[in-house]
């Protein structure tokens, strides 16, 4: 029985003389079909070709010789090594690594990559896929049947973006094609790929950088979240209950915006909170239905250095062509919209009201569509420090409803 496997990566490039050598005294070789046309197979060794990574792991371990595994790339990186070296197969696992196929793409395309977020598309997670590729200016994303470049473009719908398809890496058929995503879906492409999704908004910079994958300080340059509205822009005046900087620290704190969630900012008024969403990582849609908060909203985007999408209209009704969101704030609208948005089946929902009435209201709608709600009565005072005397008060009924049957 065996209890331990070589792992190859492969690249295109010549084998490496630990590769050849593993190869030459495999019983058992698994990979895909490119991999074993490879010469250096040695003929009377068994041949795999590689599907489930748990059934050619159950195969391996119950084979009496030398197994080898060829993967494509760096099989440490989103590869085959994670899955062989669970517990249930019990294998020791040596590797013999390969560049990444991220890392290739990204040298053909001649772009440095260490600003850029990796994903992972299968038919399950496309939708997060494209979630981050909407927050993040540069997104290498790692494809699948059914989650590929064309179906990347299609959930994007409106959302502008370059795609650089890398097809077929380091075999005859490689194919490097830039279009913009609106071009992309007439295409058929072959897999496996990995697409390079470039937006708008600013990337990572070499002064500075020291961590991959993301910017090094805070978006925009400004250390903290929750901030007063006027960090937004001089003309950011309090315009409202819904615009507290506690209150948002709450709504924010309950909605827990993350990396692959699509925030729904429903009155973005100031687009305080959809700023503060997006420089959690997530992707923000603000919806507002006056021109002048569109356009408030947009502009705190451009300061804070941050993906939002600025979507003009009055819900519920604009809500119906937009995708479905995960997390959702509502600053407005009563009962119609927290119905309206129930019945998009978000993980989480939060809004707020001003008197009890209204709250009792928001809750039994929330309740009605299977949500689970908790409200709190919120206030807050800022004082003056140069008196120590009462500057403004807050006091607002915060409600929040959670439906965990549906948390990814």
């Amino acid at each position: 029985m065996a209890d331990r496997v070589t792992v190859i990566g492969w690249d295109g490039s010549p084998l490496t003389r630990a590769a050849r050598a593993a190869l030459s005294a495999a019983t058992l070789v698994a990979g895909a079909a490119h991999h074993l046309a490879l010469p250096e197979i040695p003929e009377s060794a068994e041949r795999i070709r590689l599907g489930s990574i748990d059934l050619a792991g159950r195969r391996i371990a119950g084979h009496r010789g030398s197994p080898v595994v060829l993967a494509d790339g760096d099989p440490g990186f989103f590869g085959v090594v994670r899955a062989l070296r669970a517990p249930e197969h019990g294998l020791e696992v040596e590797v013999v690594p390969a560049v990444s196929s991220v890392a290739t793409a990204f040298a053909r395309a001649g772009m440095p990559w260490d600003d850029a977020q990796v994903v992972v598309a299968h038919p399950r997670t496309l939708r997060r896929a494209v979630n981050v590729c909407r927050a993040h200016h540069k997104v290498a994303v790692l494809t699948s049947p059914g989650a590929g470049p064309a179906e990347l473009a299609l959930l994007l719908d409106d959302v502008h973006r370059t795609f650089v398809i890398c097809e077929e890496l380091g075999t005859e058929r490689e194919r490097v094609t830039v279009l913009t995503s609106d071009k992309t879906a007439d295409h058929t492409w072959r897999d496996p790929n990995v697409v390079i999704v470039i937006g708008s908004g600013p990337g990572t910079t070499a002064t500075g950088a020291w961590i991959a994958g993301r910017t090094p300080a805070f978006p925009g340059g400004v250390r903290g979240w929750a901030l007063p509205t006027g960090a937004y822009g001089p003309d950011r005046a309090e315009s409202g209950e819904g615009e507290a900087p506690g209150l948002r620290a709450a709504q924010l704190a309950r909605l827990g915006p993350r990396t692959g969630d699509l925030v729904w900012d429903i009155g973005s008024g100031s687009g305080a909170l959809a700023v503060e969403a997006a420089r959690f990582g997530a992707a923000v849609l603000a919806v507002d239905s006056d021109p002048d908060a569109c356009a408030r909203t947009a502009a705190a985007a451009r300061t804070f250095q941050v993906a939002v999408q600025v979507v003009r209209g009055s819900a519920p009704h604009v809500l119906e062509r937009l995708p479905e969101p995960d997390v959702v704030r509502i600053g407005g609208g009563g009962v119609p919209v927290v119905t309206a948005v129930a019945d998009r089946r978000p993980e989480r929902i939060v809004t707020h009201a001003s008197n009890r009435d209204e709250a009792e209201a928001l809750g039994s709608a929330l309740a009605e569509n299977g949500y689970t709600v908790e409200c709190a009565l919120l206030q807050s005072v800022e004082l003056d420090t140069s008196a120590w005397a009462e500057r403004e008060r807050s006091v607002v009924f915060l409600l929040s409803g959670v439906r965990s049957d549906l948390a990814p």
